[in-house]
């Protein structure tokens, strides 16, 4: 009887000490910078059309999917929230649109807060104020809204200002230009299609400003977008863009890692979901991916 219990006793002892190291054992890490940039209503098919040369070049060089998709309603502050929290609307609850003050800040973790949690510096870089609605406290270490000037010009010369000194392990960068004249012209407007060339110049200050600051052979570069769109006609007859449905259109978006470890002209084929770019940054990063997030690494972008 005593030995049985010791036994017992010994057993669970063993267990406890084998998951306690289990726990401990360091997840590891791939890169030491990411960096995910979105283009708000980047629809592929927008991008496709536009004279987007690095876009471009970096989806070719790196891993890529054009079908990956996003949340339903696909809008972008729901949408934005998921591919940073790795969560969907159901659990994260985000599911206004504007920013409202009243309402606080998101009630899960965010990939900001889990980073910081492990000592991993951060930044945020926003063409819209909503974004506030995920700035944890403590969980940002610079959180930039150039409200006075809104363009991806202006947002990437704020990080750009930014970077040598941050130096930050996970960095988000977002370009609303392409939303702006898209509901305000029409999908595959001149004027859409000019601010996704702009988004390229964009992108490629914040290209230049990694490499000045010596980072780009140790970061990981996340290309993608919150949701994609449609036309419609307003009561005056006017083309207009707009997007929150479930159809193709609205919920397309790109998936692009370009960088340290990424698997050179891969084509992804397995899916590729909004929350999964959350997970991805984590895993990169070698920060535990918390158990309750939906989304998953994308793994086969990287070559191990």
């Amino acid at each position: 009887m005593h030995l049985a219990i010791s036994r017992l006793l010994l057993s669970s002892l063993v267990l406890l000490i084998s998951r306690a190291e289990a726990a401990e054992t360091p997840v590891k890490q791939r890169a030491e910078h990411v960096f995910i940039i979105s283009f708000d209503q980047g629809a592929p098919a927008g991008i496709a059309k536009s004279d987007m040369p690095l876009f471009k070049e970096m989806a070719a060089q790196g891993a890529h999917t054009w079908e990956a998709y996003t949340i339903v309603p696909s809008i972008t502050l729901p949408s934005h929230t998921s591919m940073l929290t790795g969560v969907g609307i159901q659990k994260h609850q985000i599911d206004w649109n504007n920013y409202k003050p009243e309402k606080g800040k998101v009630g899960v973790p965010t990939i900001f807060s889990l980073a910081k949690e492990k000592g991993i510096s951060t930044g945020m870089f926003v063409a819209k104020e909503k974004f506030q609605h995920l700035n944890l406290p403590g969980s940002v270490d610079v959180f930039d809204f150039p409200k006075d000037d809104v363009t991806c010009g202006s947002v990437a010369r704020e990080f750009a200002a930014n970077v040598g000194t941050l130096k930050p392990g996970l960095c988000f960068i977002h370009f609303g230009d392409p939303d702006v004249k898209g509901h305000e012209f029409g999908m595959d407007s001149p004027e859409k299609i000019q601010a996704f060339a702009d988004t390229d110049k964009a992108l490629k200050v914040i290209r230049d400003s990694v490499d000045k600051a010596g980072l780009t052979s140790t970061s990981v570069f996340i290309l993608t977008a919150d949701h994609g769109g449609h036309d419609i006609k307003d009561k005056n007859g006017i083309t207009r863009g707009t997007h929150g449905d479930s159809t193709p259109d609205d919920v397309t978006i790109p998936w692009i890692a370009w960088g340290k470890g990424v698997k050179p002209g891969f084509t992804i084929t397995a899916p590729v979901v909004q929350y999964d770019t959350a997970a991805t940054a984590l895993w990169l990063l070698g920060v535990p991916v918390p158990e309750g997030f939906w989304g998953r690494p994308v793994t086969s972008a990287f070559v191990d």
